[in-house]
């Protein structure tokens, strides 16, 4: 058949599948933080991999809000959006959003995990 849609890319501040109460919550960093990554200073690929790791095994253990650090500017913070909507992670997150200035503002964002179907 056809290929799969793909499904359109989740940008910062844009809610795809959660309700406007989480996303607001999201966006004003009042979710409690599940897991933090940091890929300050990393290169380009170890960063990728890294992220890539991180939420696999973020979802698998039923973390729902994380925090990736990607400094306030360079290649990572540019690449990063990027990243995460690979289909591999795009299928893992429902929302994102810039972090709050005490969770490192620009140079960091929230990600929201969609729940692990089937109680794993």
């Amino acid at each position: 058949g056809p290929p799969a849609r793909p499904a359109p890319d989740i940008k910062p501040g844009k809610a795809v599948d959660i309700d406007r109460s989480t996303h607001d919550k999201l966006k004003r960093g009042q979710l409690a933080i599940d897991a933090k990554l940091d890929l300050h200073g990393m290169d380009r690929e170890t960063a990728h991999r890294a992220l890539n790791g991180f939420l696999e095994r973020s979802q698998s253990h039923g973390r729902r809000c994380c925090l990736v650090v990607t400094g306030k500017s360079g290649v990572l913070k540019s690449d990063t959006p990027r990243w995460l909507n690979e289909p591999a992670n795009r299928g893992r997150i429902v929302a994102l959003a810039s972090a709050q200035p005490r969770h490192g503002g620009s140079g960091a964002l929230y990600v929201l995990l969609k729940r692990q179907r089937g109680g794993a």
